[in-house]
């Protein structure tokens, strides 16, 4: 924010701060700006953003600057949430636009056991082949030169 528009429209500074209130909220609870407007809009109203306010929103928020009552009371309830480590960013209700949202790998701890197994598997079973196949090793770990390989320094 430039100084002059700040010193010939001091309230540009105040919707300023407002906007930073929800760009913070929205980074504590992992989503965009603008889910956080539809999450506001849905506690204070009790029904989903509909398609036509969607766009009159968008761009008084995003281009007019013009932070809605009930979407600074959100976003200061979700800072007060923080301030008093209470808040559970990875509630499901934060996060009911995500798509692709997942706080959890369905059967995560056998993948992990399982791709550790396959890794192991793969090294050990590398170096062993290596150390069968080397007639004369020189060395247990790459590079293999074997020491037909290397000239003579006598």
């Amino acid at each position: 924010m430039k100084l002059y528009e700040i010193f010939f429209r001091p309230d540009l500074e105040e919707s300023a701060q407002e906007q930073d209130e929800i760009a913070e909220a929205a980074n504590l609870l992992q989503t965009g700006e603008f889910q956080v407007l539809q999450l506001a809009y849905y506690e204070w109203f009790g029904r989903e953003l509909a398609e036509s306010e969607t766009d009159k929103l968008f761009s008084e928020y995003m281009i007019g600057k013009q932070v809605p009552f009930w979407a600074r009371d959100y976003a200061r309830r979700i800072l007060a949430l923080e301030q008093g480590g209470r808040l559970d960013a990875d509630n499901p209700l934060y996060h009911r636009y995500d798509r692709e949202y997942i706080t959890s790998v369905p059967d995560g701890v056998r993948r992990f056991w399982l791709a550790t197994f396959w890794c192991t598997f793969i090294v050990f079973g590398g170096i062993a082949l290596a150390t069968l196949v080397a007639r004369e090793p020189m060395s247990m770990l790459p590079p293999y030169f074997e020491r037909t390989e290397l000239p003579d320094r006598q």
